[in-house]
């Protein structure tokens, strides 16, 4: 058989449903074995970009491996930066990619690129194959590697004659499984003791308590300790809940930050945050300051690395967390839970602006509509004033998420999570990189509501010079398109709100009723400054 027949039989055994990406020249062979493999779906997208973050956001929120492929030269340079995001993300993510035939390596042949170096700083592991019998062995290896430990991306190149060259039939390899990581008896009883000691903390957490939040809120209520979130972990934990008290770092909540700088606590337990720069505030020492730290994470490459850390537990976070909670349970702290506080975001006018469009949209929504966040001057709005009705309803990538990022990813969660409503929250600059994967959408009718919020100019970047620099470049604004005319044109449901009495439920409604994706287009300028907490005091002050 084909080696690259292998490699197809290989991921129907570990039931992978979809492979990402566009086919080419380099890796045709693959792309034809799926003619003979009805179980895997090639998701043929319009840039490879796309299709790297579609299989990100897939990998998350399947908690399984995801598959991305891309050809030689320009498809594989395409999905590097999928590569990155996933890498800081800790995503399973394997990328193929296409190679020249092995004889033509050196000769200037078309599209000819060594990319297995490039990929090897964004990667767990990366290596080119140059045999046929050594293909199946090395895409094995590669996934034993994305998925132990710490899970993050792979990748492998494909000369495309490896790919056609017959090898020997032999039984497949095992699919990987991940191993549990758990933390040491010795370290959980440190921890445990400690915990049951201290008068007072409080709880960090970041996007790594996602899978484990009905345990950390089950922690913090036996200690009654409050919780502050970074900003990626936004929409992990009910606003309702009463110890939360809001979001820290990016376009932060002034009661998280009254709360680290002015309420002194004994302790900190951070849980799943590498505590970056935006989930710090700029790495703002008051986080841990005359506090004992411990902190929770099965990346052990976090600890110590900026802020000092007093006890380190190594494991994954639900059954750490969860041992945690026996072991408090066993030393008497019982749950304390409190009422429910339904937390009011109120507006005082009817004004027309990005705040009121996105709580007026919000309120035409499912509860449990998941929003998948673009990067743009929107994106600190949602932080800071949408509501999280229901656990894991956003998906914000402030860390290695592109313009354009938040489209790709709706799809790829939705194919993941298929019965949530998914909301791609985007913007113009963002659309006009990644937009024309709602044709992805439509071609395989995945609804999708894309929101455009259309102001005519890279907005984020507007009010950072204007607080930075007190001026504002004429090119970074443009001519308004009518987006919504746009997606008519290509056959997709859409409409264009042009004032707040637009956005009717009966609109939004009718949207989210298509078989495939959607676009509500917000025509928008706004001038209002975004909430960014204290970045804008960074940005205003900048240079005095």
């Amino acid at each position: 058989m084909k080696s690259v027949r292998a490699v197809l039989d290989y991921f129907v055994s570990g039931e992978v449903p979809y492979i990402f990406g566009i086919p080419a020249g380099s890796v045709n062979a693959f792309f034809d074995e799926l003619y003979d493999t009805p179980s895997i779906t090639p998701i043929v997208t319009k840039h490879e970009g796309a299709a790297s973050y579609m299989a990100c956001a897939y990998a998350k929120y399947s908690d399984s491996l995801s598959i991305c492929i891309g050809s030689s030269g320009p498809g594989g340079t395409n999905l590097i930066t999928g590569a990155a995001n996933a890498m800081r993300e800790h995503l399973p993510v394997l990328f193929l990619t296409g190679a020249v035939p092995v004889e033509t390596v050196g000769l200037n042949a078309s599209q000819e690129l060594h990319a297995d170096p490039l990929y090897q700083p964004v990667t767990k592991y990366s290596n080119r194959v140059d045999k046929a019998e050594d293909l199946l062995p090395e895409i094995h290896k590669a996934v034993e590697i994305a998925l132990s430990g710490v899970p993050g991306p792979v990748h492998i190149a494909m000369p495309i004659d490896v790919q056609l060259q017959s090898v020997a039939e032999h039984a497949l390899p095992e699919f990987p499984k991940r191993k549990p990581l758990l933390p040491k008896d010795q370290q959980m009883e440190e921890v445990i003791d400690h915990l049951t000691g201290s008068r007072s903390g409080y709880i960090f957490a970041g996007q790594g308590i996602r899978g484990a939040v009905d345990d950390v809120i089950e922690l913090a209520e036996r200690l009654n300790w409050p919780i502050i979130t970074s900003p990626q972990a936004k929409g992990l934990i009910p606003d309702h809940h009463p110890l939360l008290k809001g979001i820290f770092g990016f376009a932060g909540h002034e009661e998280a930050s009254s709360f680290i700088h002015d309420h002194p606590t004994e302790s900190v337990l951070i849980l799943g945050s590498s505590l970056g720069e935006t989930a710090t505030n700029n790495y703002n020492p008051k986080i841990n300051e005359n506090r004992f730290t411990i902190q929770v994470d099965y990346d052990a490459c976090v600890f110590n690395r900026k802020y000092p850390v007093d006890l380190a537990l190594h494991g994954d976070m639900d059954l750490t967390v969860s041992a945690l909670n026996a072991g408090l349970k066993k030393s008497g702290f019982e749950r304390h839970v409190a009422p429910s506080e339904a937390r009011t975001d109120t507006t005082d006018s009817e004004e027309y602006n990005t705040r009121n469009v996105l709580a007026s949209l919000q309120e035409k929504l499912p509860a449990k509509t998941r929003y998948t966040i673009d990067i743009g001057e929107f994106m600190a709005y949602v932080i800071h004033h949408m509501h999280v009705p229901e656990q894991d309803t956003f998906d914000i990538n402030v860390h290695f998420g592109a313009m354009g990022s938040g489209i790709g990813s709706a799809i790829g969660a939705k194919l993941a999570d298929p019965e949530r409503p998914t909301v791609s929250i985007t913007g113009d600059g963002c659309f006009f990189m990644h937009g024309m994967e709602m044709l992805t959408a439509k071609e395989y009718n995945i609804p999708v509501l894309f929101v455009v919020m259309n102001n005519a100019r890279l907005g984020m970047v507007h009010h950072g010079h204007s607080l930075q620099y007190k001026r504002v470049h004429g090119r970074f604004s443009q001519d308004m398109v009518d987006i919504s005319q746009m997606a008519e044109s290509l056959g997709v449901p859409t409409f264009r709100v042009e004032q707040m009495s637009d956005l009717q439920d009966e609109k939004v409604r009718d949207l989210l009723q298509t078989e495939g994706p959607a676009i509500l287009e917000i025509a928008l300028v706004d001038e209002n400054v975004p909430p960014m907490g204290d970045r804008v005091k960074f940005l205003s002050s900048f240079g005095k």
